[in-house]
């Protein structure tokens, strides 16, 4: 990636997070927070990436599916921040960024391996367990 296109991901980035944050705060319902952005060679099309909080995954893509749906005037709002940094405003394509829900899976996972580990060796290691095995 060149130092420009890595420039203007940033500020697309930065600049689409404070449009969500303050500008599209009602609309979206949500916590929504962009965890990326990357643009095209030609700065034609930007790919930003977004993570959802929410309790369920239903909760999640409806949040996604209404921030979508709001792109185009995401797009003019950008267009009006940055217009006198980019000669063309790029086309925005929101994706869902699912690795928080993916990490906390996980360590839901280790956490659950290690309980069920804890309970294997406090058994192993009580005197009145072996009692009762014999």
């Amino acid at each position: 990636m060149s130092i420009r296109t890595e420039r203007v991901s940033r500020m697309i980035q930065r600049e689409v997070a404070d449009l969500l944050q303050n500008d599209f705060h009602e609309a979206s319902h949500s916590m929504l927070t962009i965890t990326g952005a990357r643009v095209t060679k030609d700065l034609g099309i930007a790919y930003v990436n977004v993570s959802v909080l929410g309790d369920t995954p239903e909760q999640r893509n409806v949040a996604f599916k209404r921030l979508e749906g709001l792109t185009v005037q995401i797009r003019q709002a950008l267009a009006q921040r940055i217009r006198h940094q980019v000669r063309r405003i790029p086309e925005i394509r929101f994706f869902l960024d699912d690795s928080a829900q993916q990490a906390a899976r996980i360590e839901e996972l280790f956490e659950q391996i290690h309980s069920e580990a804890g309970d294997e060796e406090t058994g192993a290691d009580d005197p009145a367990s072996e009692h009762e095995a014999a």
